[in-house]
């Protein structure tokens, strides 16, 4: 089913080539605003719309929000904190430079651990095989400085919300539900956890295609819903600034949010997860994109056809 009601600043050739690309390969569903109004909607059949999809990475970008909320509570001083204040078993690592991984090491993925996840282990952090996978994160050997390189860890995500959960005294599903969930309206998701409970800060969300959407246009709308501001401008500013360049096939990284492109003016950022889910902001022509898809050993392939279309 596709819908497109309206008109936009994006010419009908591209709108019908993407459209033509949603129905050829495996989406499952899309829904792209102009600003609060949704102007495209796709579902591959009935039961995609209302699904609860796997969103895989794009759980990070959430993971990212509730840290910048934490912060601007006091419960995290700031970004330079070191993580050391909630992992002392790190003063009695035989690798000191592991006592000046900070927060916003954490959220970049340049805290300098030996984590080969895009490498040899295809995709899969090993963590998920320990029995702890906090003291499996804290453990790994670093390979680089902390802040000398961004490499992909699902293992800082997974830190970022054990702290959370440290200072908050509370679940991170909790606590998004109290400060952000219930704010926004998104009340039907599953969040897994570890051997521990503590959620999965780098994957484990499962959420409807209206909500994913919906979070997108939360950051669109400078972290406004309705007369409220739950996040500052200040923070999703920071947070989608492109900070490293490490995979150029995918693009620049900030704060838990991949970046487009380097020049702001014509970049959108985005939340990434396997298998091709996606949340794509535009500020610059006011446009929100939420994707879920199963295109199995191609992640970037979802990436590629939105690139087109917002060039």
């Amino acid at each position: 089913m596709i819908e497109f009601p309206y008109q936009s600043e994006i010419n009908d050739e591209k709108i019908k080539s993407f459209v033509s690309f949603l129905r050829k390969e495996k989406i499952e569903s899309c829904l792209m605003s102009l600003g609060p109004d949704i102007v495209l909607q796709y579902y591959r059949n009935n039961k995609s719309k209302d699904k609860l999809h796997k969103v895989n990475s794009c759980t990070k970008s959430i993971t990212s929000c509730l840290i910048g909320i934490a912060i601007e509570q006091g419960l995290i001083s700031d970004l330079n904190t070191p993580i050391v204040n909630y992992f002392p078993s790190l003063q009695n690592d035989k690798d000191i430079r592991k006592q000046r991984i900070t927060i916003d090491h954490l959220l970049s993925m340049s805290a300098g651990f030996d984590w080969p996840e895009l490498g040899e282990w295809d995709g899969w952090p090993h963590m998920i095989h320990s029995p702890n996978w906090v003291n499996y994160i804290l453990e790994r050997p670093l390979n680089v400085e902390p802040g000398e390189r961004m490499n992909y860890n699902s293992g800082c995500s997974h830190l970022l919300l054990s702290i959370l959960q440290k200072v908050s005294g509370m679940s991170a599903k909790d606590f998004a539900i109290k400060y952000l969930f219930s704010i926004l309206n998104i009340k039907d998701f599953i969040w897994h956890v570890d051997p521990q409970g503590v959620n999965i800060g780098g994957f484990g969300l499962h959420m409807s295609i209206d909500d994913m959407q919906k979070f997108g246009y939360f950051y669109l709308n400078k972290g406004r819903w309705g007369k409220r501001q739950l996040l500052s401008e200040e923070w999703i500013s920071n947070s989608t600034k492109p900070k490293y360049l490490a995979y150029e096939d995918i693009g620049y990284y900030g704060r838990h949010w991949w970046v487009s492109d380097e020049s702001l003016d014509r970049s959108f950022y985005f939340a990434m997860g396997l298998e091709g889910q996606y949340i794509c902001v535009d500020p610059s022509r006011n446009i929100v994109i939420a994707l879920t898809s199963n295109t199995y050993n191609d992640t970037l392939k979802p990436l590629k056809a939105i690139t087109i279309l917002l060039q």
